[in-house]
């Protein structure tokens, strides 16, 4: 080790020209990386909507229909020539409408007035388009030059054009603003003007390599792509800081600028390590998720720590010395105090801090898990777009609408008719497109051309499009869907497979509720272990665990008590990120309490620690709340926006838990520690417990 730092530091400006090329090149990859705005692409291999979407892919030409356009005072022939336009936009595959499924030849008042209703309203036409995935945006602006300002778009196609526009201008826009957020903290916590930027310089290259590394994985999604370089600054930033601050003591006891970073390195590689290794194990929590978004963020946060902590050990010494002139010409005096007397104006807010805790702890732990959820995506429209508009006007003239698709065994007309006889009669189902009530079993099959038939026949399935006037999740989505189901297993048994945004948020809901428990037992038992072989103690990984989980708990009661709907992926990934990115608080404070307690009474330890560790922790607590409520504000997108909400209010109450209620519960306990830690070597103040 000690030669390799050496060799570091006589090669420094090599070192600072290679990282740099590698960020360079890791920002040029990162451009060529694919991301992945469906959901659903990240369920399980034996989930039902993913074996229904492999077999769809293999028999059928047609996808589900993912956009509903309306036309507004239009004729029938109008709609027929608006169908014939849309028909045309590169990127639609399929264009249904009322023409699919009754005969217009006949005057419509002589049809079904349901099925009529769902496609032709006092003179409004609603017509279901499919479209291939990949380039939404260009599809959607193409439906528009045809429908004109006076007709509207809905559905998933403009949900997903939505992400793909967001999903490259607001995480800079997040950036722009939160880095001069972050520079303002490390101004206020350093004595130079240039230290804040050494800091961002070294985490950012860390943050281009990582988003360049992603080519090897071939895609990411569009929550990794806008979460993770945000997460990976915010938690990471600490491990510069202690690096330089650590440097910055050495400096006054040698005049080597070397010789200082070399024992500035040795001295702070193990508190660096340890703090990543908790964040680490947090992060690889997420990797063991069934929903295969966990793991697709796990691996990228992962790869980011490894690749912030080499940054932080390699590149920064080497930055700092050949920028050592900057920084000494920058200096610039203390503006954040060291808040030594922290501890006289936080002890009455201690008590105060511990009964409320205990008054709201069994609430808030009960809370927590009872909120309602959201499984999908939510909402990623602003309330003023035309997108927000249209979804409106459609819904109100309509009514709402969701399509699902069953693939049943090919070869039984009768059956199948019998079949959607019933599915027509279903509570929520508004139409039934299939052969047996389209074209009508009457008619046979090779008196068609090949163009209706693969419309709703493959070698081995009949193709059924159901439309139903639910919302895409919640009790009445999902409960229909069980119906639907139930009716068609009566009929085919376990022969059939569902499809649909409904089928799939119903399978993702079982998948992910599954994912809980299992992933925050794992980030658990890695965090416990970390914390074991750290303080070698059965006591304090318990104490600290429990500083963290209340804080967690807390934050996520808030959306029960206040009423809201809360993102489950948020409220699942939360659990892991907060309590591995913030853990660190504890620990830090913890070790400096443990240390002083060798020469000092539990007291004056505590107080002595808090001095020493309140203001980093609530440097490092600002500059992750910071990020998270950049997240929060700037993101249009649910998922995202409440990520970020929970992570700024996470890391808030974190700090807050560390401060006020840690330190009660190791005066408390200081008579029980001793007993559970090895080589404690307590103060003998009087203390019977204490080591002889």
């Amino acid at each position: 080790m000690d030669f390799f730092i050496r060799h570091l530091l006589h090669n420094k400006k090599k070192v600072v020209i290679f990282s740099l090329i590698l960020a360079v090149i890791g920002a040029i990859l990162s451009l060529t990386v694919t991301i992945n705005y469906s959901m659903v692409d990240y369920l399980p291999s034996d989930a039902k909507s993913t074996k229904a979407l492999s077999i769809m892919k293999k028999e059928f030409t047609q996808s589900i229909p993912n956009g509903q356009v309306m036309l507004t005072n239009v004729s029938i022939q109008e709609v027929i020539d608006y169908k014939n336009k849309l028909s045309n936009i590169e990127g639609i595959t399929e264009v249904l409408w009322l023409d699919d499924v009754v005969d217009i030849t006949i005057p419509v008042e002589f049809s079904d007035k349901k099925t009529v209703d769902s496609y032709y309203k006092d003179g409004n036409a609603l017509v279901s388009i499919t479209t291939k995935s990949g380039n939404e945006i260009k599809t959607l602006n193409s439906i528009y030059e045809v429908i004109g300002e006076n007709n509207s778009v809905s559905g998933d196609l403009v949900d997903i054009a939505t992400q793909q526009s967001m999903a490259t201008s607001e995480p800079a826009r997040a950036m722009i603003i939160l880095i001069p957020i972050i520079i303002i903290i490390l101004l206020i916590s350093t004595t130079s003007y240039v230290e804040p930027i050494l800091f961002l310089l070294t985490i950012g290259i860390a943050v281009l390599i990582n988003l360049g590394s992603n080519i090897f994985l071939g895609e990411v999604s569009f929550i990794t792509q806008a979460i993770s370089p945000i997460l990976q600054l915010a938690v990471s930033l600490d491990y510069a800081i202690f690096l330089l601050h650590s440097y910055e003591g050495y400096k006054k006891q040698t005049d080597d600028l070397n010789e200082a970073m070399r024992l500035a390195i040795k001295r702070s590689i193990s508190a660096i390590m340890a703090s990543a290794a908790t964040t680490l194990f947090g992060f690889i929590a997420l990797m063991f998720m069934n929903f295969r978004i966990g793991s697709d963020l796990g691996i990228n946060l992962v790869k980011g720590i490894i690749f912030s902590f080499l940054s932080v050990m390699i590149f920064l010494p080497t930055l700092t010395l050949c920028c050592n002139k900057w920084i000494e010409k920058t200096r610039h005096k203390k503006i954040l105090p060291e808040l030594k007397n922290i501890s006289k104006k936080t002890s009455k807010l201690r008590i105060v801090t511990v009964i409320i805790i205990c008054i709201i702890l069994v609430p808030c732990f009960l809370a927590q898990g009872k909120s309602t959820f959201i499984y999908g995506m939510g909402s990623n429209l602003s309330s003023t777009s035309r997108s927000s508009y249209d979804t409106k006007i459609i819904n109100e003239t309509f009514g709402k609408s969701t399509a699902m698709v069953l693939f049943v065994p090919k070869g039984d007309n009768a059956k199948e008719e019998i079949l959607c006889d019933e599915l027509e009669i279903t509570p929520h189902v508004t139409s039934v497109v299939a052969y047996a009530n389209t074209v009508g079993t009457a008619i046979p099959s090779n008196f068609l051309s090949d163009d209706v038939l693969n419309q709703f026949y493959s070698e081995n399935y009949s193709r059924i499009i159901l439309y139903t006037n639910t919302e895409s999740e919640g009790e009445i989505a999902f409960s229909t869907v069980d119906n639907i189901e139930k009716i068609v297993k009566k009929h085919y048994g376990e022969e059939f497979l569902s499809l649909g945004n409904s089928v799939s948020l119903y399978d993702l809901k079982n998948v992910v509720e599954k994912d809980t428990s299992v992933v925050n037992l794992i980030a658990v038992i890695a965090i416990t272990l970390v914390l074991l072989i750290t303080f070698k103690s059965i006591s304090l990984p318990l104490l600290l665990l429990l500083t963290i989980e209340d804080s967690i708990w807390i934050n996520l009661s808030v959306p029960y008590f206040t009423g809201n709907s809360l993102c489950y992926i948020g409220y699942l990934v939360i659990s892991t990120v907060q309590l591995g990115a913030t853990v660190d608080y504890a620990i830090l404070l913890t070790d400096h309490y443990m240390n002083n307690r060798k020469t000092m009474t539990a007291k004056e330890a505590i107080k002595m620690s808090l001095g020493d560790t309140a203001k980093s922790i609530f440097i490092s607590g600002s500059i992750l709340a910071s990020a998270g409520f950049c997240l929060g504000i700037i993101s249009s997108d649910q998922i995202i926006s409440e990520l970020g909400i929970l992570l700024g209010r996470g890391a808030f109450l974190s700090v807050v838990m560390v401060i006020l209620f840690l330190p009660t519960l190791l005066l408390c306990l200081d008579k029980i520690i001793p007993f559970t830690t090895l080589n404690h070597k307590f103060y003998k103040g009087g203390n019977k417990f204490e080591n002889k």
